[in-house]
């Protein structure tokens, strides 16, 4: 099993550096496609000592990523981006120490994301990168008020918002050239939070706070 898996992997290194010699532009301009693996982080919500708790609990949402990129340069480059993502996480609803109902609340977020990378390729296959993401929400499922609205039921004061619908952040990966065709793999996390929910009444005030972080895998071809 070793010896054929470094067979495949000779034959697609020796493929890839046969197809970058023939080409190997300056600039390129192409499509990609892939999921997302995303999560939020940030602090859990309890209020009334455990009457009602909004946890998160660890399972990370699968999401469509897909758009155009460009690149400029060979061995350092950066490549500009404008991707459609679909980002979430999965939280956990327990009222009086008991799961809800629902179970759980799976939460999703259309984006249009902005990153501009800053990489070095070497062995004119493979790429690191780094740089700064802009993420501009275009829509939400709407499930963290409804499952406030539910729970409390016009109780007190819920302000659900999200952080001025634009979160900043950073993507950091790796990346391999097999010709036209680029893979890629990498981490995102954002400086500003992506959720930001408000509990007030007169016994208690509360927040709920999270920011996202997700892996990404995508496959892009260049056709300039």
């Amino acid at each position: 099993m070793k010896k054929l898996f470094a067979v495949a992997l000779a034959t697609l290194l020796s493929y890839g550096a046969q197809a970058q010699g023939e080409y190997d532009p300056f600039f390129r301009l192409g499509i990609k496609a892939g999921a997302n693996l995303s999560n939020t982080v940030g602090n859990d919500l309890a209020i009334g000592n455990g009457a009602f708790n909004f946890k998160d609990n660890g399972t990370r949402s699968v999401g469509f990523v897909g758009g155009v990129f460009m690149r400029f340069g060979r061995q350092f480059y950066v490549q500009p981006e404008l991707l459609l993502s679909q980002k979430g996480g999965q939280y956990s609803i327990y009222e009086n120490g008991v799961q809800d109902d629902e179970g759980k609340v799976d939460v999703r977020f259309s984006n249009f994301d902005v990153p501009v990378l800053f990489g070095y390729r070497f062995a004119k296959v493979f790429r690191v990168n780094v740089g700064p993401v802009a993420s501009f929400r275009l829509s939400d499922s709407g499930k963290i008020g409804d499952s406030f609205d539910k729970y409390f039921d016009g109780d007190g004061n819920v302000n659900t918002t999200v952080d001025n619908n634009v979160a900043f952040g950073y993507q950091a990966g790796v990346g391999v050239d097999f010709g036209r065709l680029s893979l890629d793999v990498r981490y995102e996390g954002n400086v500003n939070d992506v959720v930001n929910i408000q509990y007030d009444n007169a016994n208690t005030a509360a927040k709920l706070n999270r920011k996202g972080n997700l892996f990404q895998a995508t496959l892009g071809f260049s056709f300039l």
